[in-house]
């Protein structure tokens, strides 16, 4: 294989890592560890194995939908336009969760289990769980672990409270609800129907935006035990932008915009949502 070739293929595979995604959690899960205290070399340790993850959720989901992604056009997957094959796309994802879980071992078995148990859920989701009711699962359950990855990669590891994993929760469920509504035609063509596809495309904006406010309140009262009085004034900066965009969202939806106009607004919201979460991270650990 000539160096040319070995460069197509290297950015074929990125591309169908989902980039985008793989890159924002492998950054909140940086973020949320500096923001617990790790040690240079435990916060290394967790945004590689999270990274190495996340490029084995992505491309394993392009490779299976490699068939899917051909018959409907998908000029814009590496694997439906041929410049990597399905063979090579499972090398790399078996060989990317063999790393993230290697790594994983190195910050113990507390943070390698956690781990495992948020990349059983997106690897479940993918082969499989897309297309049935229950898509929202493996999303609730990789998403509400996702914030406990930091503290239990600490040398004294604890879980995240409980308002961390809502709030994480919350973020998955957003995610989901919204991220499949712009290719709901090409995935109904499919055969692949997960929830978002079972409900009206308005319905599953409108069920996100609730779990955004949801999450977002949890991770604005959870730190102080609900005592509103003694909310941080930056609490309240993070959980007002939070409601803006979310009144926003309601309006058009009200108003049927595009999907893909719903997608970005609430992703806004998730990603405020993400932020304010990790402002709370000195009180993250149980």
């Amino acid at each position: 294989m000539t160096a040319a070739a070995i460069g197509k293929t290297l950015r074929a595979l990125w591309g169908s890592s989902h980039p985008g995604p793989t890159l924002v959690v492998t950054a909140l899960a940086g973020a949320l560890g500096v923001a617990v205290g790790l040690d240079a070399g435990r916060l290394a340790l967790l945004v590689l194995a999270v990274f190495a993850g996340q490029l084995s959720v992505g491309i394993s989901n392009d490779a299976l939908d490699a068939p899917r992604d051909r018959a409907v056009g998908r000029r814009d997957k590496p694997l439906a336009r041929g410049d990597a094959t399905v063979r090579q796309a499972w090398a790399a994802a078996s060989l990317a969760l063999a790393v993230a879980m290697g790594l994983s071992a190195l910050l113990g078995w507390r943070m390698l289990a956690a781990h495992a148990l948020m990349l059983g859920g997106a690897w479940a989701y993918n082969a499989g769980l897309k297309a049935t009711a229950a898509s929202l699962v493996p999303f609730l359950v990789s998403f509400g672990v996702f914030p406990s990855l930091a503290p239990l990669s600490a040398a004294d590891p604890a879980f995240a409270e409980w308002w961390a994993w809502i709030g994480g929760a919350a973020l998955g469920a957003a995610f989901h609800l919204t991220n499949v509504l712009p290719d709901l035609d090409d995935d109904a063509r499919t055969g692949v129907r997960g929830l978002p596809h079972r409900i009206d495309a308005r319905v599953s904006a409108l069920l996100a935006c609730v779990a955004v406010v949801g999450g977002a309140v949890a991770v604005l009262l959870g730190p102080v035990d609900g005592n509103v009085a003694e909310v941080p004034a930056a609490a309240w900066v993070f959980f007002a932008a939070v409601l803006a965009v979310v009144v926003v969202t309601l309006v058009l939806a009200v108003a049927r915009p595009t999907a893909r106009v719903l997608h970005r607004l609430i992703m806004l919201a998730a990603l405020v949502l993400a932020v304010q979460l990790v402002a709370s991270g000195a009180a993250l650990a149980a």
